[in-house]
C-alpha cells in the first residue's frame, strides 16, 4: 500500500529533489521544475532574452541537473537553487555566443547585456571554496561531520540533533556544534 501523506508532499528539500531525480519522482520533478523558473526567467530576460527563451533554457537547465543527479558520484555541494542558477547562466551566455549577440547590441542601444563576468568570477570562487569546505567537512570525521550536515544541511533543531546523538539536553549538542564548527574552521583555514 502507497503511503498517501508521500504523494501529497508539497515541500521538498534540495536532497529529496535530488533523490526524486535519481528515482524518477514525478512530485518531486513538478515541483523542482515549479520552484526554480523564476529564476530562470530573470537571468535570461534580464540579459536580452524573452520569456520563451527561458523556457527553453530552463527545460535545458532540468535535462542537465537529470543527467548529473544520475552519474554515482554526484554530490550536491552548494545549495540547489545555486545550482540551478549555475547550470542556466551557463546555458544562457552560451546561447547568447552561439546567437552573436554579445556582437550585436550596440553601443547606444538602451537594451545591454548585463556584464554577468564578475559574478561568474564570484561564482567560480564559490564552488572552489565549497569544495575546499567539503573536504574540510570529511576529513573533520564523525560525529561532526553529522552533527554540521544535519543542523545546516538537514535543518534539524537542536532538540533533534541531541536526541539522535543521545545528548542529555540541547545545551549539550549545541555545544558539541560549536567545538565541531571551530575544528571544521581551523581545517578550512590550514588548507
Amino acid at each position: 500500500m502507497s503511503n498517501p501523506k508521500a504523494a501529497l508532499k508539497t515541500a521538498f528539500s534540495d536532497a529529496d529533489f535530488i533523490e526524486g531525480l535519481k528515482t524518477g519522482n514525478n512530485a518531486a520533478l513538478r515541483a523542482l521544475y515549479k520552484k526554480y523558473y523564476n529564476i530562470v526567467l530573470k537571468i535570461v530576460v534580464n540579459n536580452s532574452g524573452s520569456s520563451e527563451a527561458a523556457q527553453d533554457i530552463y527545460q535545458e537547465t532540468i535535462i542537465v541537473l537529470f543527467e548529473n543527479a544520475q552519474k554515482p558520484e554526484f554530490v550536491l555541494n552548494c545549495q540547489l537553487q545555486t545550482y540551478v542558477y549555475s547550470i542556466a547562466k551557463r546555458l544562457w551566455l552560451k546561447q547568447l555566443r552561439v546567437n552573436g549577440h554579445f556582437a550585436a547590441i550596440k553601443e547606444g542601444d538602451e537594451e545591454e547585456l548585463a556584464d554577468v563576468s564578475e559574478e561568474v568570477s564570484e561564482h567560480l570562487q564559490k564552488e572552489i571554496e565549497l569544495d575546499k569546505m567539503a573536504k574540510s567537512l570529511e576529513e573533520l570525521g564523525e560525529p561532526c561531520k553529522t552533527i554540521i550536515n544535519d543542523f545546516y544541511v538537514h535543518r534539524l533543531s537542536m532538540e533533534e540533533i541531541s536526541e539522535k546523538f543521545g545528548y542529555t539536553n540541547s545545551d549539550n549538542a549545541k555545544n558539541q556544534k560549536y567545538k565541531c564548527l571551530q575544528r571544521l574552521k581551523k581545517q578550512f583555514f590550514e588548507k
